[in-house]
């Protein structure tokens, strides 16, 4: 895991504009109860995506520079073992790189733009 590769946040389209509206984002329900939001790398992001966002629609990438978080950003043990970024704060716009919106096809299987590696 490099300091300067991004790591991403799959949610519903609908968060996040509630999340430009406070001017942060503050976290998804899971996030919120976890006490931290959830992160993937670009190694991890289709797993996460089968797993936890199977079928869904209306969902933004939002890619995330890791090196602007700080301490709050803790790299823990997760699923399968592998290490998953998790922040301890909200997330400030100033570390959002680029948010995209995911396509999805007939399947339901999500695409990711091809420098999510």
């Amino acid at each position: 895991m490099s300091p300067h590769a991004p790591i991403y946040k799959l949610l519903s389209r609908d968060l996040w504009l509630e999340a430009e509206e406070r001017g942060r984002f503050d976290g998804s329900e899971v996030d919120l109860k976890d006490g931290f939001i959830h992160f993937s790398t670009g190694a991890q992001l289709r797993e996460t995506a089968r797993r936890h966002f199977a079928g869904a629609s209306r969902l933004v990438l939002v890619a995330v520079d890791p090196a602007t978080l700080g301490d709050a950003l803790r790299w823990e043990t997760s699923r399968g073992g592998d290490l998953f970024p998790h922040l301890y704060e909200p997330l400030q716009f100033g570390a959002v790189l680029y948010v995209e919106d995911v396509e999805t096809d007939a399947g339901g299987a999500h695409h990711f733009p091809d420098s999510v590696r």
